[in-house]
């Protein structure tokens, strides 16, 4: 984390308005409250903002930048479950206020992120409301949506196919052909071994369907490449 949390200007309490559909349901005290219990707190690419160890992390809006959700098995294998960017909230950080909902996830700064970060402590005083409670639930269920097409994808799909269908998110995520991770970065998204990972890519290549270097995998073929999810 690069510093300290910052204090929340105009333009971050505008925003704060916006992504919670509940807020003209609060009091005007119960708002000041959030905006009292908020902060800008900038991270840097890699760093962890949430772990299984800290269910109480609080609210986090994505102010700038992406966070990548995942889990960790027991042998340090990662799994990525989704990603958050710019305008996203994410509430399975605070999972203190969610009580039926016993998740854990690691949460990391896929790229330099400022989020708002909202106390936990400043939600759970307005969660009884069901304004609230509305929304973090449908939240919640829209995140574990996600969970569940990746558990799909990891029980029902064949490695090759997953690593086109990341391989062609990633195209429209970056808005480029050329996608700028390592072996093990990718092998981490999908929850599979670096070796293999290697292996398929180099099977891919001499398919003509992607270039490989150093750090970077560039799909030259999209039609071709889609071709494999049949």
């Amino acid at each position: 984390m690069t510093g300290g949390g910052c204090v929340i200007k105009s333009e971050d309490k505008q925003m704060i308005c916006d992504v919670f559909d509940f807020w003209e349901k609060l009091k005007p005290a119960e708002q000041e409250n959030i905006f009292n219990n908020a902060s800008i707190v900038a991270y840097k690419q890699g760093e962890s903002i949430h772990s299984s160890h800290n269910n109480c992390t609080g609210v986090l809006v994505i102010k700038s930048g992406r966070l990548r959700v995942y889990i960790l098995s027991e042998e340090g294998r990662e799994v990525t479950l989704y990603r958050m960017e710019q305008g996203d909230v994410c509430v399975l950080s605070v999972s203190c206020v969610l009580k039926n909902i016993t998740f854990d996830v690691y949460i990391d700064a896929e790229a330099p992120t400022e989020i708002i970060l909202i106390n936990s402590d400043a939600v759970e005083r307005v969660s009884k409301n069901i304004y609230v409670e509305n929304f973090l639930l449908n939240e919640a269920v829209t995140r574990f949506s996600d969970v569940m097409w990746a558990m799909e994808q990891i029980l029902f799909f064949k490695l090759d196919q997953r690593l086109t269908i990341f391989l062609l998110d990633e195209t429209l995520r970056n808005n480029s052909d050329t996608i700028t991770l390592t072996h093990e970065q990718i092998a981490n998204h999908l929850g599979s071994a670096r070796e293999v990972v290697s292996r398929m890519l180099r099977y891919f290549s001499k398919e003509g369907l992607v270039q490989v270097s150093r750090g970077e995998v560039r799909i030259i073929n999209k039609e071709k490449l889609r071709k494999t999810l049949r």
